[in-house]
Formats: C-alpha cells, structure tokens, sequence
C-alpha cells in the first residue's frame, strides 16, 4: 500500500525522531552489553581461582604423603641400624664389623637426608598454606564483586528490557511513516557508521561529529527543509539545529513516558 505523500520537512522530522529513538536503544544495549561480558569475565576468574585452590590442596596432599614416606624411611632405617648394632656384637672377624658399621653409616645418611627432606617439604607446606590464604582472600573478593555485578546486571535488565521492547515498538511504528526508499538509505548509513548515527544535526557549522565545515549556502538549504541532502564527506543525512532541538524535547518527553 502506497504511503501517503508528506512534505521534505516532515519527513526529515520523522527520521530525526527515528534515529532518536534507534540511538535510544543502541544506548540501552551498549550498557547492558559491557556488563554480562564483564560478569563474564569475573565468573570465569573465580572458577580459575577455585581451580587454583583445588591443586594447591591437592599439592598439599602430595607433600604431606611425603613427608609420611621419609618418617616411615627414618624408623626403617632407624630399625636397621639397631639391628646392625646387635650384630655387631656377634661378629667373628673385622671385617665383618666394618661392613656393619658401613650399612650403620648408610643408614644414618638416609635418616639426615629424610630429615633434610621433611624440613623442606614442611617449608613448602608453610609457602603453600600462605598462597592458599591470599587465594582464599581474593577468590572472596572477586566473588563478592561478581555478585554485586550480577546484582547491577539484573537490575538493568529488568529496568531496560521493557523500555527496550517498547522502544523497539516505536521504531518499527516509525519506520511506517517513512517511505521504503529513505528507510533503505537511513539502515544503509547506520550500518556504515561506527556510532550508528545516519541523521546528525549541524553543530558549529560542521556535522554533527564532523569537522569538516558545511558552505553557508548549504547550511541556508539545510534550513529551508525543502530537500534531503547527505553530508558529502560521511554520507550522514543532515537536519538544521531547531528542527534537532524540537524533536529532541518531544521524544525526551516520549522516553520519560516509557
């Protein structure tokens, strides 16, 4: 069904209002959009540091089972080297007694080795325990944040999902009022730009976000709302700054209603 014709300027005002409320919306996304990634991210951190604390207890496991087996080593040891001075005792001959003395020898080496082993091992208990508190301490923490993230993330969603649909809404009502032919162009030069903004009023003699000045001529024509005209160096479609202004109070006044 053919739309009804409307005046250059009512056009213009419709697409302003169009992008208003697009840029609304890319609004509403853009913050919501940086938070669930940042929830994200905290999630993940915490899951790493639990993995963290599971390896350092099991770590801890590993040393203690070590420490257990160098004991065990000491009293075998230490039984040998009693059972080595009982024989010696019933030796025949020298030789057999230096050969005793030898595993004595032995045995006493093994024993200050475990010993020096367990003094190590419980070292690294002692280091291990201290990095399993600041990880406790920052796993704390960062839960804590993650929860007051995912507080600030449900919060917004429930304040801006139902403004997002209803602004959605308009933007769809609006498109109607406006031919298929600039719809097209207007979604064209959206996708274009980095900020998404097709319609930008003229600031300062320049673009809106420009800085290439617009001849006076061109802004007087801009003025007149006679004719559609693109800015040449973005492809952005250009409003003079009152009919910005007007439309910027009555969609303000729609938001609030929202």
């Amino acid at each position: 069904m053919a739309k009804k014709e409307i005046s250059v300027e009512d056009k213009l005002r419709a697409l302003y209002d169009l992008q208003l409320i697009d840029s609304r919306i890319d609004e509403i996304r853009f913050v919501r959009g940086e938070l669930p990634l940042e929830v994200q991210d905290l999630e993940d951190e915490v899951e790493g540091l639990k993995t963290r604390l599971e390896k350092l207890d099991s770590g801890l496991e590993v040393i203690d089972t070590q420490i257990k087996e160098k004991k065990n080593l000491i009293e075998e040891s230490n039984a040998l080297i009693k059972k080595y001075n009982e024989q010696q005792k019933n030796v025949r001959n020298n030789r057999e007694f230096d050969s005793l003395s030898k595993e004595i020898e032995y045995q006493e080496l093994e024993i200050q080795l475990a010993e020096k082993n367990i003094k190590e091992f419980k070292a690294q208990i002692e280091h291990k325990k201290e990095v399993i508190g600041q990880t406790k301490e920052r796993l704390e923490e960062r839960k804590s944040h993650l929860d007051h993230k995912k507080g600030e993330l449900n919060e917004i969603l429930s304040e801006t999902e139902k403004e997002e649909e209803a602004l959605l809404e308009k933007s769809k009502s609006y498109e109607k009022k406006i031919e298929e032919r600039l719809i097209n162009a207007y979604k064209r030069i959206r996708g274009n730009v980095k900020n998404g903004l097709a319609v930008v009023a003229i600031e300062r003699g320049a673009a809106g976000g420009s800085y290439f000045t617009i001849p006076p001529q061109v802004q007087m024509e801009i003025a007149s709302r006679k004719r559609i005209i693109t800015d040449e160096h973005s492809g952005r479609i250009l409003v003079d700054p009152q009919l910005a202004t007007e439309q910027k109070t009555k969609m303000e006044k729609m938001f609030d209603k929202l």
